[in-house]
């Protein structure tokens, strides 16, 4: 199986975050082999580095410990399921890309 790290890059004053997180919270049980995170983009602002989240939900996808996808989703559990099966198909994203998983993985713990 394909290890799969989602970054949810929200924040705790977002009501949609926050509904959001739950639908994360409960996908996250019912798909043992990917790993959530929840990165609160207020209070982790340094492990950002310059990136400016505008949307919420934005997230970053890596398969393989390689990041393919960084970007704002419908906070809808069979949108981000899809998104989520397509990634291993796409290429690793750029240096930069690279960076903030990095940056994200060094404190990152699953929830």
């Amino acid at each position: 199986m394909t290890p799969i790290e989602i970054y949810c890059l929200c924040a705790a004053w977002c009501g949609t975050c926050r509904d959001y997180q739950l639908q994360l919270q409960d996908w996250a049980r019912s798909q043992p082999a990917w790993r959530v995170h929840w990165v609160d983009i207020e209070d982790e602002a340094e492990r950002l580095g310059e990136l400016d989240i505008e949307t919420f939900p934005t997230l970053l996808i890596a398969v393989d410990g390689q990041a393919r996808f960084l970007g704002p989703v419908l906070p809808n559990a069979a949108a981000l399921h899809a998104l989520v099966e397509r990634a291993p198909q796409w290429a690793p994203g750029d240096a930069a890309m690279q960076a903030l998983l990095a940056r994200l993985q060094e404190q990152a713990a699953p929830r």
